[in-house]
């Protein structure tokens, strides 16, 4: 699930940057979010 989540901000963030829609650099916010849970993940070692 976390994956999940975490894969789905990312595609977000990359469509942000492919279209230039970026709501006052919400998507960067999103990235930032996935990137960190990814690290939470790994750390965790699940």
């Amino acid at each position: 699930m976390l994956w999940l989540i975490s894969i789905i901000l990312i595609v977000l963030w990359i469509l942000g940057l492919v279209t230039s829609y970026t709501l006052g650099g919400f998507i960067h916010i999103l990235l930032a979010i996935a990137i960190i849970m990814v690290l939470v993940r790994i750390i965790k070692g699940k």
